[in-house]
């Protein structure tokens, strides 16, 4: 025990003449002195023995966090400026000390780092990312936080991206991984473009037509975070490093070479695993803005149609893609819906043998379903033409018998996802095709509380 109270009453001495500074000052009262050192008396002693646990540094360090905020609002009103107060860096040197003991406690780790941040205290934010990334190599969220911090904090797109390539290289199975590194690079471009058309370059790189609510574009580009305009060098054992190679305004990146690269990797990397295809086919549409992006989702629809041509989730890519982005109005919309129809026409033949399996009627349930989900909005817009309006209400009838089709089956369609479909047809007023799904799917699923709301709604 005299050890322990050694180390503690030497911590406790160090923070002497602050204290006395602060009456001194008039920031805090003697009584209020004496609190503070009768409460880092007993954190210290608490601390420094073998029986100290992580709550008690994390109480000491939100204590001493409190305390900071209370001094500097002190100050600031009273118009006093300490020359020997050092709170910030007690409490690092505090949360230092933690990680030290725990190094094994990504919380406590997370705490400091939460802190420095705060702070902006940006040097000791990157020692502590670099420390933690040295104890949890394999902790892709981690690898994901720094690149974060580095571009949207720093605006370091080199650093960013160096860390979602390090990271893959520990943690290559990661699809949460690979999917965050291509939104990094989607977002990216984004900047770019923006940034370009804001200094009047390459105007064009953006699709007015297919930006739903064009009219408010320019007042969201101001408020894109800053970005730099530094070369990139991914590192020589990359994949698809050529690609990658090259100045951040060349033709190359802007059209979509660096998105398309990864995608290539992460699908070879999965064997060609279709349903990641397909998520990352949702991430790239997100960004429909931006002129590459149809050239990035052809990619993708291609590759996942010639992988498993009829897989549902190739089949959904290739259906929705004609459409991504576009608004009711856009003149763009009868030839891409034309393409759509064709597209859902040629699969649901395809796949609509009355001899098949029972999960070649899932596939087209299951491809009608997705249609359904974004074709309705469409068909209840009432800017749409009413020539077009009767072709879509045609294609939903027609894809909504696939999908009872599916129920009278009885194949894998759960009663919660009937229930969804069924949910979204109602918002939009389609009453006889919910009330003719619903009396189905009650004979399959009648203990499903949402198909039991939608009766009660009597629609």
């Amino acid at each position: 025990m005299a050890g322990a109270s050694d180390k503690a009453r030497f911590y406790l001495e160090q923070s002497v003449p602050e204290l006395q500074e602060l009456v001194r000052k008039k920031v805090f009262t003697k009584e209020e002195v004496n609190s503070i050192a009768r409460r880092r008396s007993s954190f210290e002693h608490k601390l420094n023995t073998q029986a100290s646990t992580v709550a008690d540094y994390a109480r000491y360090a939100e204590y001493e966090m409190n305390l900071e905020s209370l001094r500097r609002k002190r100050s600031r009103r009273l118009g006093v400026k300490l020359t020997s107060y050092t709170g910030q860096r007690r409490i690092f040197s505090l949360l230092d000390r933690a990680t030290r003991k725990f190094h094994g406690d990504i919380a406590l780790w997370l705490q400091y780092l939460t802190f420095a941040r705060r702070q902006k205290a940006n040097k000791k934010v990157s020692h502590i990312i670099t420390s933690m990334l040295r104890l949890y190599p394999t902790r892709p969220k981690l690898w994901i936080y720094a690149a974060d911090y580095a571009l949207e904090e720093r605006g370091d797109v080199t650093e960013a991206r160096s860390y979602m390539q390090r990271g893959l290289r520990f943690s290559i199975q990661s699809k949460y991984l690979w999917s965050e590194y291509l939104k990094f690079e989607m977002i990216y471009i984004a900047k770019i473009t923006a940034r370009r058309q804001v200094l009047g370059i390459d105007s064009d790189l953006y699709k007015n037509s297919r930006v739903l609510g064009s009219e408010t574009r320019d007042q969201d580009l101001i408020t894109l975070a800053p970005t730099t305009t530094e070369e990139f060098h991914p590192k020589p054992d990359f994949p698809q490093q050529k690609e990658l190679n090259g100045d951040i305004f060349s033709s190359s990146v802007l059209s979509g070479a660096i998105p398309i690269a990864i995608f290539n990797s992460a699908l070879a990397k999965f064997s060609g695993d279709v349903s990641f295809g397909a998520k990352m086919f949702d991430i790239i549409a997100e960004f429909h803005q931006l002129q590459c992006t149809r050239r990035i989702l052809q990619h993708v629809v291609e590759t996942l149609m010639r992988t498993a041509p009829d897989d549902a989730a190739s089949l959904k890519c290739s259906i929705h893609e004609p459409v991504v982005g576009l608004s009711p109005t856009s003149t763009e919309l009868p030839g891409a819906l034309m393409k759509v129809l064709d597209r859902f026409d040629s699969a649901t033949r395809r796949l609509e043998s009355p001899d098949g399996p029972p999960e070649q009627i899932g596939i087209r349930a299951s491809v009608s379903r997705h249609m359904l989900f974004w074709i309705v909005p469409y068909l209840a817009a009432p800017e749409v033409d009413l020539d077009i309006q009767a072709v879509l209400f045609a294609v939903v009838k027609t894809a909504w018998d696939c999908c009872l089709s599916d129920t009278n089956a009885r194949t894998k369609s759960s009663g919660l996802e009937i229930a969804a479909l069924l949910e979204k047809l109602h918002m939009y007023g389609f009453k006889d095709l919910v009330r003719s799904g619903l009396d189905l799917s009650l004979q399959h699923w009648p203990d499903e509380p949402r198909l039991r709301a939608l009766e009660a709604l009597d629609p």
